[in-house]
């Protein structure tokens, strides 16, 4: 599952606060049930367009990883959660909402890797399919 969240008009003090972006990351997965891998890595940048600066960072969890970059000048932020475990995107949608404060989003739910039902498959599927890449072909439906 693929949770990815585009939020408008949100709260420019919580999208410039690294330590608020550090802590969801550090909670949420455990709040949805899945397994942090390492602390997050969170960082504050400054490039060359003013006002395109922002908070960014990232858990990996066993089961893929979340992310966040905000933009509080533009009172934006991109958020993904993506997970081969299922959870609650209603509720994580929900979480997000109120931890950013976020009055408007663009929402998307993928599924994702649904040809495999085993870590086994997955490998296969990916070997098969790289190999095809490789040799000039492209990816079947073997």
């Amino acid at each position: 599952m693929h949770l990815v969240v585009d939020g408008y008009g949100a709260d420019t003090a919580k999208l410039q606060d690294e330590e608020l972006v550090r802590t969801f990351l550090d909670e949420y997965p455990d709040a949805i049930g899945m397994t942090k891998m390492i602390v997050p890595q969170v960082y504050t940048y400054h490039g060359p367009v003013e006002e395109d600066w922002g908070v960014s960072g990232f858990v990996l969890i066993a089961e893929s990883h979340i992310s966040i970059h905000t933009f509080p000048d533009r009172g934006y932020v991109n958020i993904d959660i993506f997970s081969c475990k299922d959870f609650n995107t209603d509720d994580a949608l929900e979480d997000v909402k109120a931890t950013f404060g976020l009055p408007e989003v663009k929402v998307w739910r993928m599924d994702r890797g649904t040809e495999y039902s085993t870590p086994s498959e997955a490998h296969t599927g990916m070997v098969r399919e790289r190999s095809s890449i490789v040799s000039g072909g492209g990816p079947t439906d073997e």
